[in-house]
């Protein structure tokens, strides 16, 4: 049974950082691209970023670009996102999710996800 766990998240003031960790558990991981999305109250869900399995596929959306990176480590079995210069509009539940193929295609589909997790609070306020 593949399983999704997310961590990290917190409260943290506008100009800050988070490291979000995604430990996976029941799946190769090296076999799998994952993604992550997040998801704002009133707002719909929407791709963050995607690894693929041999990180030769990387993908980061327009709003996250240059602030946000995504990496993996395939021998713990934990993939993070690295969170950086954190603005309120950033405020969201962040959820990992592994996809249905090794590859990141385009933006984020949540209709390829085959697995997720709970997901885990990001606060940015001041």
């Amino acid at each position: 049974q593949a399983h999704l766990v997310e961590s990290g998240g917190g409260l943290v003031q506008p100009g800050g950082s988070l490291r979000l960790s995604c430990a996976t558990s029941g799946f190769r991981l090296d076999s799998y691209a994952i993604v992550w999305f997040r998801q704002a109250p009133g707002k719909e869900r929407e791709g963050v970023s995607c690894i693929s399995s041999s990180d030769g596929n990387i993908y980061y959306a327009d709003f996250v670009k240059g602030r946000f990176t995504i990496s993996r480590d395939n021998a713990k079995n934990t993939v993070y996102l690295q969170m950086n210069s954190l603005k309120p509009e950033d405020t969201a539940v962040y959820y990992c999710a592994r996809e249905s193929d090794p590859y990141c295609s385009g933006s984020p589909d949540w209709a390829r996800a085959t697995a997720w997790g709970q997901g885990t609070q990001v606060t940015v306020s001041s």
